[in-house]
């Protein structure tokens, strides 16, 4: 596998009428997800608005697909109201990704380049600043937290698809053991957990977190999963996701570790995933309709799934140096 088609399958993976509607899928812990609304990036033309992360003031990044291919990031607003596109000057392709979004506002994502590879970028009242983990063929940006730390993935010359990220601008990178690709969606404002998901050998797709002292815990898969992804974590370890079963459905994730599930299914989807968390419980997300066409979902949990800290109960490996 090419190092630049590691950003197309990250893409893939991840990509979905507004609805004043509100309704709750009780959990099989003590905890229950309540859509507020569905939104969808406004414009002519727009086919998919897929939400990536939610800040503690409810404003959300995201990116929308349009009917010619073009890929922009966005962020809606705690208003409701939205921001223009967002396209890095430096791309050159028509593919740029809002990915994460702190409390100050400033956007993390990638965008793409004529010869195929990715870069990371960081947005702050209106300026872009490009980010390329050092030494890096392609880099991925995908979650920020309020000190302004950073998460991501990125591929070298040797190495495909490591994980990374960067506390106080140190860059630790990390792969989970025989995984063909790690990625690192999100970590928190103490960095006590990061969470996303690896490729193994056999192409199956798995949860992990990686706790405080730099111990990998894999691989966390919800009975019947046959894929599954964790793309947001909260200051209460509070982890969203999804996960695919046999059958071709794709649920909802909440996950509390060390082993505690429960799945949400926009009703009437076959597709449905939650993708952001902040530390009021408020989620962002996106589920399919009946055409395929993905909309943006926010939503709430609703009271009290079980917390506790990022622990050694399950199989743990620590991480890789810092490079």
């Amino acid at each position: 596998m090419k190092p630049k088609h590691i950003f197309n399958i990250i893409l893939a993976v991840l990509f979905v009428f507004p609805l004043m509607e509100t309704f709750a899928q009780q959990a099989a812990t003590s905890g229950s997800i309540e859509v507020i609304t569905t939104f969808d990036y406004p414009g002519t033309g727009v086919v998919t608005t897929s939400p990536q992360k939610i800040n503690e003031r409810g404003d959300i990044v995201g990116e929308f697909i349009d009917s010619n291919g073009v890929v922009r990031g966005f962020v809606r607003f705690s208003d409701g109201s939205f921001s223009a596109p967002i396209v890095d000057p430096n791309d050159t392709v028509g593919f740029t990704e809002g990915r994460g979004i702190n409390n100050s506002g400033t956007v993390c994502g990638d965008y793409n380049t004529s010869d195929g590879n990715s870069h990371g970028f960081f947005l702050s009242g209106g300026t872009f600043t490009e980010y390329d983990v050092p030494g890096a063929l392609n880099t991925a940006v995908l979650g920020i937290n309020d000190p302004g730390d950073f998460s991501g993935t990125f591929s070298d010359d040797d190495v495909i698809g490591q994980a990374f990220v960067s506390v106080g601008g140190t860059v630790t990178s990390f792969s989970v053991p025989g995984a063909a690709t790690t990625l690192a969606y999100q970590l928190n404002n103490s960095k006590q957990l990061v969470v996303g998901y690896y490729i193994d050998g056999s192409g199956i797709l798995h949860g992990y977190f990686r706790d405080a002292n730099g111990a990998l815990h894999f691989p966390i898969d919800p009975p019947g999963s046959v894929q599954t992804i964790l793309f947001g974590d909260n200051n209460r370890n509070w982890v969203v996701g999804r996960y695919a079963d046999g059958s071709g459905v794709t649920h909802g994730l909440f996950f509390t570790a060390p082993n505690n599930f429960f799945t949400f299914d926009y009703p009437g989807s076959t597709f449905t995933s939650l993708n952001g968390i902040n530390a009021q419980g408020f989620i962002c997300g996106r589920y399919g309709d009946a055409s395929g066409v993905a909309h943006g979902i926010i939503a709430r949990v609703r009271g009290t799934p079980p917390t506790k800290a990022a622990a050694p109960e399950m199989k743990a490996h620590n991480s890789r140096a810092a490079r």
